[in-house]
């Protein structure tokens, strides 16, 4: 007989058919990324893995799993920084321009810290934050103790992953192979490397909101909001309800905010990336991003626990709003 690889026992779990396969454990999901993230498999048991999770969609015990791998894989600086808010950037934008950037710097521009992480520019139609952020003449960090110091310096910074965990950026980039989104992009979104107690979490797949909650409660994150974000990015749509799928100490609770406008606004022809400067300046006004700026920030305030409603929330964001710093960029 031959000998069975040490990976096999995962596949078989996961593949075994309609009626014989489960999903992963945490522990089991744990020790397989571990193995993937160290390079002990071949790549046909890695493009089977993971789109065997993907057709049966990730759990949140094994999203959980999958983090914690990674986090015991990250090298950090020895001083991490004070930072207040985790903001994951991994979707990029199609039909409107990243607003939500606005909402970061809006947030900064009151005294708190920000990390963001994501995915460099892609071949693809959409506009990515790096692509923004250098519209804005905003630098990027290369490291993560490039970034700790921008943090304790600015307030804010931004990486892309390939430059703190580079195996994972292989991973997110197997999507051109295989045709498909896997695990690694909601694993991605989960990392915190900075251990920010607050998380703000966008998804684009409607279902994922409670993936991405349940995997914030295993993993013990204290607080954390997830929403289902324009294009998938953490940005509420001002023109449609959104759900805020909440975790605070252990405790998961899910609400819905109504939209801003009664219609919905036109589409840009294009995605101008000089607008977000000339609105963030007051050269102009824009009614459907001013609006996605204030509601993501508010968003943001509420989860914190900075605002305890909805109106709350949006009167202290259109105050910082109107307060705003408009020489930061």
């Amino acid at each position: 007989m031959l000998n069975q690889h040490p990976f096999a026992p995962f596949i078989r779990t996961l593949g075994r058919g309609q009626k014989g396969s489960r999903s992963l454990t945490q522990d089991e999901a744990h020790e397989a990324m571990g193995m993937i993230l160290d390079d002990l498999v071949e790549p046909v048991q890695l493009g089977a893995f993971l789109m065997l999770i993907r057709v049966k969609e990730e759990t949140p015990a094994e999203v959980a799993g999958f983090v914690h791998a990674v986090r015991e894989r990250i090298e950090l600086p020895e001083q991490l920084p004070a930072v207040d808010l985790d903001w994951s950037s991994y979707a990029g934008k199609r039909r409107q321009l990243p607003w939500f950037i606005l909402s970061v710097l809006l947030l900064v521009d009151s005294g708190i810290k920000v990390f963001m992480h994501g995915l460099r520019g892609r071949m693809d139609d959409r506009l990515y934050t790096p692509e923004a952020l250098a519209a804005l003449g905003i630098p990027l960090s290369d490291s993560l103790s490039d970034a700790a110091r921008r943090i304790e310096s600015d307030g804010f910074a931004y990486i892309n992953l390939g430059q703190f965990f580079p195996r994972l950026q292989e991973l997110i980039d197997l999507r051109e192979y295989l045709g498909l989104r896997s695990p690694v992009h909601t694993v991605s979104r989960m990392i915190n490397p900075f251990q920010a107690p607050a998380q703000m979490q966008g998804i684009f797949h409607p279902g994922y909101q409670e993936i991405h909650q349940g995997a914030g409660m295993l993993v013990n994150q204290p607080h954390m909001v997830v929403i289902k974000g324009d294009g998938g990015e953490i940005e509420v749509n001002p023109d449609a309800e959104v759900g805020l799928y909440s975790v605070h100490q252990g405790v998961a609770t899910h609400e819905s905010w109504p939209a801003r406008f009664a219609r919905r606004h036109t589409k840009p022809g294009e995605l101008d990336v000089s607008l977000l400067a000339k609105v963030w300046r007051g050269e102009c006004e824009d009614e459907y991003g001013g609006a996605a700026v204030i509601s993501t920030a508010a968003v943001a305030l509420y989860m914190m626990g900075r605002a305890e409603n909805r109106e709350v929330a949006l009167t202290m964001a259109e105050g910082l709003w109107q307060g705003r710093s408009k020489g930061l960029v």
